[in-house]
């Protein structure tokens, strides 16, 4: 009995079917995925995973770029990332690894397939033995969804077409739909007979496997971002690129809800509680909701008012303006940093690069011998960092004017320095 009540315990608030919040993160949620004893997974644009017991998360550190994707099995998580791995924890090893970035991942009873950007699936046995790649597709792969047994792997890809692969001997055995637009998500319900997928044009549909047909559930909402499937096969969720959850009945073939979710951006991620009662989503916010399915309308939506990427550009000087498209969402100017995806911009003139303890740098920003000042910083965004440090984890991206850099530097000269911090 003192077990049981433990156990109880330990488990998450998902189980009294209530709204709830996990917060911990440093960047908006990528992936979410459930265990059947009631824990949660969060995959961050912050490079990390929280593992959820209640509103505890234990983080896990080891991805060197933003997490899409998560998965469960029995003990162990998977994970997939922007740095091209796959991941297994505890531990945290590399289990697989492409030459583009990870977006999707999909468990069997022997084996982890992963949805890659280079154009592959990989398929990696559980028990360490050789694993191999599925493709070339021609196209970046999207989402990856394995049959009950194990047998077959269906995947979607940015070239909108949806395949069928033999697992046991790599090959593709037909392309099942070839949509116009890429599709982004797959669900497999292969106990009811169907698929379901979203497209980047918003298109939400439901493929009967035998037959061929399809049921059309788009609402003019674009892209679709994420699906998920209850754990009684009840209920199909869809997040979108406008905020929306739309929830379908799939006994009755009917939308059953439609809820917008977020105050400002996308829903990422879907996840449906173990008990089927709540639904978890993530976006750009920093943390994790979860609404009663019965009352999604009921409570309150996905906001972060404080992220300056969120605030009206209006309200900002061009300096701060510039930090906040450019730089926000992956650094702080705090002497804590948070949890982001990049070191904290505190204390950042003078600095020599790849020197702040406790962050995880690229080899090639260790080994540089650049010192953060009005010029480097000047040149990084002129250049980019793609030319400017080329192989460092920095996304690519510039600031042409002049005149934008320089207020940008100008910002961060007073936004960094310690005596405007007290």
């Amino acid at each position: 009995m003192r077990a049981l009540a433990l156990a109880m315990i330990l488990l998450p608030a998902t189980a009294a079917a209530e709204f709830f919040t996990l917060k911990g993160h440093g960047g908006p949620i990528m992936g979410i995925a459930t265990a059947p004893d009631g824990r949660i997974a969060t995959a961050s644009f912050d490079n990390s995973v929280g593992l959820w017991t209640g509103t505890q998360a234990n983080w896990l550190e080891g991805h060197e770029a933003a997490v899409n994707a998560v998965a469960f099995n029995g003990t162990a998580l998977y994970s997939v990332s922007d740095d091209f791995t796959l991941r297994r924890w505890p531990g945290g090893g590399i289990a697989g690894q492409h030459k583009g970035k990870i977006v999707g991942v999909a468990l069997s009873e022997t084996h982890v397939a992963t949805a890659s950007w280079d154009g592959t699936i990989g398929l990696w046995p559980q028990d360490g033995t050789t694993s191999h790649l599925l493709g070339p597709t021609g196209a970046g792969v999207n989402a990856v969804a394995f049959s009950a047994d194990g047998s077959h792997l269906y995947s979607a890809g940015m070239d909108g077409v949806l395949r069928l692969w033999d697992v046991s001997s790599g090959q593709e055995i037909r392309q099942v739909i070839r949509h116009g637009f890429g599709i982004n998500e797959i669900v497999l319900n292969e106990s009811d007979g169907w698929l379901a997928y979203g497209a980047v044009d918003g298109v939400t549909r439901i493929l009967d496997l035998e037959t061929g047909a399809e049921r059309d559930f788009t609402l003019d909402r674009r892209p679709i971002l994420a699906l998920a499937l209850s754990p009684d096969r009840r209920h199909l969720a869809v997040g979108d690129g406008e905020g929306y959850i739309m929830v379908i009945d799939t006994s009755a073939w009917r939308i059953a809800r439609d809820f917008r979710a977020t105050l400002n951006g996308p829903v990422w991620a879907l996840a449906f509680s173990a008990d089927g009662k709540n639904i978890h989503a993530g976006g750009i916010a920093d943390t994790m909701y979860s609404w009663p399915i019965d009352s999604l309308d009921e409570h309150g939506k996905m906001a972060e008012t404080d992220r300056s990427f969120l605030k009206d550009p209006d309200q900002m000087e061009n300096g701060e303006r510039q930090f906040a498209r450019k730089c926000s969402i992956c650094h702080a100017l705090t002497p804590e940093g948070g949890r982001k995806a990049g070191p904290t911009l505190f204390g950042i003139f003078g600095r020599p690069a790849g020197t702040l303890p406790g962050y995880l740098y690229s080899d090639t920003l260790k080994e540089s011998d650049i010192v953060w000042t009005d010029e480097t910083i000047n040149l990084l965004f002129d250049l980019g960092p793609d030319h400017y440090i080329p192989g460092s984890k920095m996304p690519m991206q510039r600031i042409t004017e002049a005149q934008d850099r320089a207020d940008l530097v100008t910002y961060l000269h007073r936004a960094t320095q310690v005596e405007n911090q007290k």
